[in-house]
C-alpha cells in the first residue's frame, strides 16, 4: 500500500499536470535526481559500512572537482606481489558506494589490477544531493583524466549505465571514456524506460513527461529516446559482458536483453536467483567479471 507521503504526491502532480505541466516537469525532474541523505543510513547500512572500514583504510583517498561540485575517488593498488596487469574502474549503483563494491573490487585486486572506485555524486563521500547521468558522467571523466586510460569500466545498477554512456560519449562536450572492456552487472540500459516508471509511480501526466524529457536534453544535448544501452552500445563496439538475473525485481531482465541486441560485442551471462543486490557479493559473479577483463584482447573477437 502507498504511503501517505507517497499519495499526497502523486494527487499534486496529478492535479498540477493541468495547470502548469512545464513547471511540474521541472519539479518532477529534480525529484527525479535527488539523492538519499547520506546521514540516514539504515542500521543495515551502517553495519556494512562498519565491517569494510578495514578495506577501506588500504585505499588512497581522492577528492576531485568536477563541472559540478566536488567527487570522491579511492584507490586501491594490486596485491603486493602481484605485477601491474593495468588499472579498471569500479561505478556503484544507486544508494550505493565504494563499500558495497568490495567482492568485486578484491577480485581484481588479486588478479593483479590497481581499481579505482568512484563514489557517485551525493553518494559515499562525495558531496551533494543530486545525480543524474550528466553529472556522474562529468565524475567519471575526471576519474578518467586522473587515472585512466582503463582496461576496463565495471558498473553495477545505475554504476553500470553511467560506465556505459561514458564509454559511449552519450553527453555532448564530454569525450568517451578510454576503456578496453566493459562490465555492466544488473544495469539498466533504458533511461526512457526508467524515466516511465518514475512517472507511473508518482502520477507524472503526459505533459509533464515531455517537460522532462526537454530537461534531459537541455543538460545533456541528446533526446531523452537516445539514452538506450543498444544503441550506445552499437555505437561504441568495446567487448563487454552484461551479468543479470532472471529474477532481478529493480531491473528487470529485458534490460540486459536489451543490452545483448547490440552486437556480437556483447556477451550475455545470466546470473540465476541472485536479485539485484546479492548478486554483488556472488564468487561465481566475481570470477566471471575479473576473467572477462583478464582476457586477451584476441579472444573477445
Amino acid at each position: 500500500m502507498a504511503s501517505f507521503g507517497l499519495k499526497v504526491i502523486r494527487g499534486v502532480f496529478g492535479a498540477a499536470e493541468h495547470i502548469a505541466p512545464r513547471i511540474t516537469g521541472r519539479a518532477a525532474f529534480e525529484l527525479f535526481c535527488r539523492t538519499p541523505s547520506t546521514r540516514a543510513l539504515t542500521d543495515g547500512e551502517r553495519r556494512a559500512i562498519d565491517r569494510a572500514a578495514g578495506f577501506m583504510a588500504e585505499a588512497r583517498h581522492h577528492r576531485l572537482k568536477t563541472a559540478t561540485g566536488c567527487v570522491m575517488v579511492h584507490e586501491f593498488r594490486s596485491e603486493p606481489g602481484r605485477a601491474a596487469a593495468g588499472t579498471v574502474l569500479v561505478v556503484h549503483g544507486w544508494r550505493s558506494r565504494t563499500e558495497y563494491m568490495r567482492a568485486l573490487i578484491e577480485g581484481y585486486r588479486a588478479a593483479g589490477y590497481r581499481v579505482v572506485s568512484l563514489d557517485l555524486p551525493g553518494h559515499g563521500q562525495s558531496q551533494g544531493r543530486r545525480l543524474n547521468m550528466v553529472n556522474a558522467v562529468d565524475a567519471v571523466r575526471v576519474a578518467g583524466e586522473w587515472f585512466g586510460p582503463f582496461a576496463a569500466a565495471v558498473g553495477h545498477s545505475f554504476g553500470g549505465a553511467v560506465a556505459a554512456n561514458a564509454i559511449a560519449g552519450s553527453v555532448k562536450n564530454i569525450q568517451p571514456l578510454a576503456a578496453g572492456r566493459l562490465v555492466l552487472i544488473a544495469a539498466p540500459s533504458s533511461l526512457p524506460a526508467i524515466f516511465a516508471d518514475f512517472s507511473r509511480m508518482l502520477n507524472v501526466g503526459p505533459r509533464s513527461q515531455v517537460a522532462m524529457a526537454d530537461r534531459v536534453e537541455h543538460l545533456s544535448g541528446r533526446p531523452l529516446h537516445e539514452f538506450t544501452g543498444d544503441r550506445q552500445l552499437a555505437q561504441a563496439p568495446v567487448p563487454t559482458l552484461v551479468i543479470h538475473a532472471p529474477d532481478d525485481r529493480e531491473v528487470p531482465a529485458e534490460h540486459a536483453r536489451r543490452y545483448a541486441g547490440a552486437g556480437r560485442h556483447v556477451r550475455l551471462q545470466w546470473a540465476e536467483g541472485l536479485g539485484h543486490r546479492r548478486i554483488l557479493a556472488d564468487r561465481g559473479v566475481v570470477e566471471h567479471a575479473v576473467a572477462f577483463v583478464a582476457r586477451e584482447p584476441s579472444r573477445l573477437h
